[in-house]
């Protein structure tokens, strides 16, 4: 969901806000000191105090400033009387869409600094060195995880960690739970994702580390899953085709 700020959903923002840091931010340059106080002080109070702004920064029109929520944008006059949410800035002379090329930009992630030990490995092609990589949060219930995972292993070259994330029923952590500890992990996820095969009840004590995941993925701003973050830092979104996911290796 690319907004959160109307009122009617402002519990759903509180799932990532607080770990804003995970994203790219705005530069502050060009907003006077005053204006950073009204808009500081006015959205504030409009939110009840409850979420703080990660960042605001000017945009092509005079007087509107843009404002940045953890992931989220919105937009707002520099008196803070006015603001426009789930709005879209469209540059007209050439047709392009500045709120989505901020979204993208804001979404983005320092790939080098995701925990890959908490991931299973999966390497493809090339004999062996998968030089391009690909993290994805997949839960074991997801329907579109399984048809993007059969996405995923017709890659070549590629490096896939694949995050085990219960987040849609209780029992995807019993699933997740057991393909981590199977003696072969990778077949046991393959099977149940791929194939629907479940995957044995692990009979050894086995460290899943389904908490150290779940905050990763809250960190992050994983609502949905299949999510998917490309090496370059991008963020994909949903089952999406061979082409959308080899474009996403470019910087």
């Amino acid at each position: 969901m690319r907004l959160l700020l109307s009122l009617a959903l402002l519990a759903s923002l509180s799932f990532g806000l607080s770990h804003s840091q995970a994203f790219a931010q705005s530069k502050p340059s060009g907003v006077s000191p005053s204006v950073r106080q009204a808009i500081n002080q006015s959205v504030e109070q409009w939110l009840g105090g409850r979420f703080k702004i990660t960042a605001i920064g000017t945009t092509p029109m005079a007087g509107i400033y843009e404002v940045q929520i953890g992931q989220d944008l919105f937009y707002i006059d520099e008196k803070a009387g006015f603001a426009i949410v789930e709005g879209q800035m469209i540059e007209l002379k050439s047709g392009k869409n500045l709120t989505a090329a901020r979204l993208e930009e804001v979404s983005r992630i320092d790939f080098n600094t995701l925990p890959l030990e908490l991931a299973m490995k999966t390497v493809l092609g090339d004999g062996g060195k998968g030089k391009r990589s690909i993290a994805v949060f997949e839960d074991p219930y997801c329907s579109f995880c399984r048809r993007f995972r059969a996405t995923l292993m017709d890659l070549d070259n590629a490096t896939i960690y694949t995050f085990f994330y219960p987040i849609l029923r209780p029992e995807s952590v019993t699933v997740s739970r057991n393909a981590w500890c199977a003696k072969d992990r990778q077949q046991a996820w393959d099977d149940w994702m791929l194939s629907g095969k479940e995957p044995a009840a692990a009979t050894e004590p086995c460290n899943y580390p389904q908490g150290k995941i779940v905050e990763l993925g809250r960190r992050l701003n994983v609502q949905a899953t299949p999510t998917s973050f490309a090496s370059s830092g991008k963020r994909l979104q949903g089952a999406l085709g061979k082409e959308a996911v080899e474009a996403s290796f470019k910087p």
